[in-house]
């Protein structure tokens, strides 16, 4: 697809790479892992897997992506053939659509508590009000469908004029509003020793189950999954280094979540907040964060913006590997416009369960989420060992001339990698029977 539209330049690449991997996964789930798995010990862990995990995987989704220029049916079924790559591509598409369905839905709330922040601020007057609000279906139904209408409006001006644009906006206002809350976060008597202990390491509280955490983290923040990279990787440049592009995105990727971290873990540590409190860090322990903190009004707006934006990204690249997927895949004559509505109107549909009935999201996302991202991200790996030949994969990553480490980084990749990621999906069955 020589024709295909690609990056205009090498810093749109990176700040769109990056502001699709960042997301919630970093500023929401990483704080509250490192927090629940042995602080610093896990944040070791974690970068070890990023290293020779994570990295690897994404550099092999982007050379599929980049091969074959086309979203996931399309380069599944290049890769694995017209049945099987169809039924792949096909089920991770719709895996996607259903994710981004109740993914909309979590935005929408952060969305909401950043307006509530601007508006009434967090105080003990007002945090009731704004849980009864959050728990509020009907509001917050309206709120993901205006988020679903601007994305869908992002992605239909096409990936110069609406995700680029929006990425080279969002990307730096999210670090420049994260240094200065951490700026903020220490001017806080103690911050500073606060922080300084909890960085120091315990290996003795490293062990499986934090091994599986940092792993699983490490596939989960990069936006691993057979979907969000491959077609990002398709608009690529061919002269684009994959690599150097893998190294910064995990960089920034990582810098998300320490900044997020480094603002969030001595505010609470200096407050006496628990720092172990799961997925609800966000929407119970940090209101009262702002409530207690010396201009928390304002510090937990630009927060909760920042978080936002990122967050909206995500969503962003999720309806495009959707629209991009279908409209690339063959299958169908209809225009990208047309796509664009239909997708709308389902995701529009999808969106009513979780906003109405939230306690839904937390099943919905270990299968359609965590486990279907890491099974997609597996059998993209596997499409590009098996499905393409190991001299075309090769080309993709290391260029016209790959050197003494490409053998090795296949071996790697055909068998290393896509074994930890069986291991991570096991991971995630075996918590999902025994109820942990």
């Amino acid at each position: 697809m020589s024709n295909r539209e690609q990056f205009s330049s090498e810093l749109a690449t990176l700040l769109t790479m990056a502001g699709a991997a960042i997301g919630l996964g970093n500023v929401w789930r990483f704080p509250y892992m490192m927090g629940s798995y042995g602080g610093s010990a896990f944040l070791l862990v974690f970068l070890l897997c990023l290293v020779f995990f994570a990295i690897p995987a994404v550099m092999g989704e982007w050379a599929l992506g980049r091969e074959t220029r086309r979203g996931p049916i399309g380069a599944f079924t290049a890769a694995a053939g017209p049945k099987l790559g169809r039924v792949i591509g096909y089920t991770l598409v719709f895996t996607v659509i259903i994710a981004n369905s109740y993914y909309l839905v979590i935005i929408g709330n952060v969305f909401y508590s950043a307006y509530f922040s601007v508006v009434h601020g967090f105080t003990e007057q007002s945090i009731p009000v704004f849980q009864e609000n959050l728990a509020n279906g009907s509001l917050q139904y309206a709120i993901c469908a205006g988020l679903l209408l601007a994305a869908l409006l992002v992605i239909y001006r096409g990936l110069r004029g609406g995700i680029e644009m929006v990425s080279k906006v969002f990307v730096p206002f999210f670090f420049i509003t994260m240094l200065y809350l951490i700026f903020a976060a220490f001017q806080l008597d103690g911050a500073g020793a606060k922080m300084l202990e909890f960085l120091q390491p315990d290996f003795s509280q490293v062990d499986g189950k934090v091994i599986f955490a940092a792993m699983g983290q490490a596939f989960f923040s990069i936006g691993l999954g057979g979907t969000y990279t491959l077609i990002y990787g398709s608009y690529m440049n061919s002269r684009s280094s994959l690599p150097k592009q893998a190294v910064f995105v995990a960089l920034s990727d990582t810098s998300a979540a320490l900044l997020a971290g480094m603002f969030i873990f001595p505010v609470c540590l200096v407050l006496g907040l628990q720092l172990d409190a799961g997925p609800k860090l966000i929407f119970v322990t940090m209101p009262l964060l702002f409530e207690l903190m010396p201009g928390g009004q304002w510090l937990g707006t630009f927060f909760l913006l920042s978080l936002s934006m990122v967050a909206f990204l995500s969503a962003i690249a999720a309806l495009e590997v959707v629209v991009g997927g279908l409209s690339d895949g063959g299958d169908f004559s209809l225009s990208r416009k047309q796509l664009i509505v239909i997708v709308g109107v389902v995701e529009m549909a999808l969106m009513f369960g979780p906003a109405m009935w939230p306690d839904i999201i937390g099943t919905l996302d270990l299968i359609f989420g965590s486990g279907a991202q890491v099974l997609g991200s597996c059998l993209a790996l596997l499409a590009l060992t098996f499905g393409l030949k190991k001299s075309i994969a090769l080309k993709q990553v290391f260029g016209d001339k790959p050197g003494a480490l490409a053998g090795f980084y296949f071996f790697w990749i055909n068998w290393v990698v896509p074994g930890a990621l069986l291991l991570v999906l096991l991971g995630f069955v075996f918590n999902a029977i025994s109820g942990e």
